[in-house]
């Protein structure tokens, strides 16, 4: 029989061995991440975007979260990638740039599961040009740049076709590209490229027009109503959307921060601001 002095140490290694095996438990149990809080108490939010007009929403709507106890952090991005990564990660809380078909593509193409929160806004794709003042000046053979990824891709093909350039094959959809092209009659040069540079590319002379979304047009001091040939309707399906991780949906400061950026504030700031470039979606 062990003595008592004996006896103690293997107790404690008992002991611990079965707070490490409840540990490791634990750890296996998937956590819903939360909005991280300063030592004042405040919430505080990074939400991705992209500068115009997602980023300048973003900047009108913080004094209005500030008085929710939300201090709203944003973080600027160029580019359609990085933001949904990020936002995979952890590095952000939410993202604002893109629309539901982008979406959807992304988290097929990368497996991951974020979701759309609320509607905010359309940004209508338009045509542009620095050769032309008029699509019928196009000439045979003549190049115009779209956007290269995707959903994009497959919106500015479709806007083509609406401009009576091009036709698609039936059933081509959102998901369009250029070999569902199925008339073509003055033999256009349809080019991707990426997204961000298609307002430089107007510079290039062996571009003839550019089709652009609206936040990269106005980046570059175009006006959509102003400059374009050519753009989608104001009844566009393609609302820009704010994105969370799906086990976040339903965190309080990211639903208010939703319904901020649905208040009838932001609508009639979108409305006065951009001036019918862009159209509020709620």
């Amino acid at each position: 029989m062990l003595k008592k002095q004996q006896r103690r140490p293997f107790a404690l290694i008992l002991i611990s061995l079965l707070s490490l095996i409840l540990v490791l438990a634990g750890c296996g149990q998937p956590q819903a991440a939360t909005a991280t809080t300063n030592p004042t108490g405040t919430t505080v939010l990074k939400v991705g975007a992209t500068p115009v007009p997602h980023a300048e929403i973003l900047e009108f709507i913080k004094p209005a979260l500030a008085k929710e106890g939300i201090d709203l952090k944003i973080v600027n991005y160029t580019d359609y990638v990085r933001p949904n990564l990020d936002l995979d990660s952890g590095e952000i809380d939410a993202n604002f740039f893109q629309h539901t078909p982008y979406l959807e593509s992304f988290n097929q193409d990368h497996h991951l599961n974020l979701v759309s929160l609320t509607k905010v806004h359309i940004e209508p794709m338009g045509v542009y040009s620095k050769k032309i003042t008029n699509l019928d000046q196009l000439k045979s053979g003549a190049t115009i740049a779209i956007p290269n990824d995707p959903s994009n891709s497959g919106r500015a093909l479709a806007l083509l076709a609406k401009a009576g350039l091009i036709q698609l094959k039936d059933g081509a959809g959102i998901s369009g590209t250029v070999k569902d092209i199925s008339s073509n009659p003055k033999q256009l040069n349809i080019t991707p490229i990426d997204a961000p540079q298609l307002p430089r590319v107007l510079q290039d002379p062996k571009i003839s027009a550019a089709v652009i979304n609206t936040n990269y047009a106005l980046e570059a001091g175009l006006n959509p109503t102003k400059d374009s040939l050519f753009t989608e309707d104001k009844d566009s399906p393609y609302a820009n959307i704010l994105v969370v991780k799906d086990n976040r949906k339903n965190d309080p400061a990211l639903q208010k921060l939703a319904k901020t950026l649905t208040s009838p504030d932001v609508k009639k700031f979108i409305t006065d601001k951009y001036k019918g470039s862009i159209v509020p979606a709620f």
